[in-house]
């Protein structure tokens, strides 16, 4: 088993759904990934910062999921980072109200000292300067680093995000941001000029359509699983990334053919996410559930067929 850094926020998120609202509850990438990742019981820690209004309860219970906090700054008079966003009747586009960056406005990671040498680093969607800087405190080079970004950075950061995608082995991005990136409708032709960038692998993820796996010429599609509702898309993208990160640190096999399984675990946690507001289905799902929906995941995809 290999230790898993997660580096990314740890937030408060306000969400209206057509089936409904919320006030403030927890949210952040680093706790999506976190929550997904636990379902492995791999020795990881998260980075992040919060301010002196973050409940003790959502760091208990991240604790709880063996994962170290010891990496979460407390600014005791400071606020923690918070967003609010209300989703369209499709689910899949949505309009932000609110974005404060509070706390996380000055943040500068620290890696704990026990996991400088972790074989894993997830790098969630945070400004591609402080991903370097992660990546900086290593005492050794990580067997993978993965890379999550959004269209934001890629707008307001580019160069310092070109500097941190030639330095990770994995980049896990949205069908449209490979587009922006790349200048490219195709992604087949995107996740080429993408691996050209440094990846040597490339996931697109595709919301309810799936996800695809790039390597060199191999690619990897896998089905997202049909629900009969999504409740709340938030943090659907980052709990794909703790599955995959997750499956990984705990096979300690970063080969592709390893990673097809990585991506199946990574899009069977992310349709129990939606399924709540949230981080309430990941709080407590049973391994027993999990095990259950990738056998569903199988006999979706499973087929013989005689070729004539």
């Amino acid at each position: 088993m290999s230790k898993l850094v997660i580096v990314g926020t740890v937030a408060f998120d306000a969400i209206e759904t057509p089936f409904g609202k919320t006030d403030k509850i927890l949210g952040g990438a680093a706790t999506f990934i976190g929550l997904s990742a636990s379902q492995f019981n791999v020795d990881s820690a998260i980075v992040s910062v919060v301010g002196g209004d973050f409940p003790q309860e959502y760091l208990d219970l991240l604790s709880e999921k063996n994962i170290d906090i010891s990496g979460i700054e407390i600014i005791k008079d400071g606020k923690t980072f918070f967003w609010s966003g209300r989703y369209h009747n499709d689910m899949n586009s949505r309009d932000t109200l609110a974005t404060e960056l509070n706390v996380l406005a000055d943040f500068n990671p620290v890696v704990p000292q026990d996991y400088k040498d972790a074989e894993i680093v997830m790098l969630g969607n945070l400004h591609p300067i402080v991903q370097s800087s992660v990546l900086d405190q290593m005492t050794k080079k990580p067997k993978l680093a993965i890379l999550d970004t959004m269209n934001f950075w890629m707008d307001s950061a580019l160069e310092d995000l070109h500097n941190v995608i030639k330095r990770v082995d994995v980049i896990t991005i949205n069908d449209e941001e490979a587009r922006q990136l790349t200048g490219e409708y195709s992604l087949v032709v995107a996740a080429r000029k993408i691996h050209e960038m440094g990846p040597k692998y490339v996931v697109i993820k595709k919301g309810e359509h799936g996800a695809l796996l790039f390597h060199n010429d191999s690619v990897f599609y896998a089905p997202a699983l049909p629900l009969e509702e999504v409740f709340d898309p938030t943090g659907a993208g980052d709990t794909f990334a703790g599955g995959f990160a997750g499956y990984l640190a705990k096979t300690g096999d970063v080969s592709f053919e390893n990673m097809k399984n990585a991506v199946i675990y990574g899009s069977t946690l992310a349709s129990f996410c939606v399924e709540k507001f949230g981080t309430e289905r990941m709080k407590n799902l049973p391994k027993k559930e999990v095990h259950q929906r990738l056998q569903q995941f199988k006999d979706l995809t499973q087929f013989d067929i005689e070729l004539t």
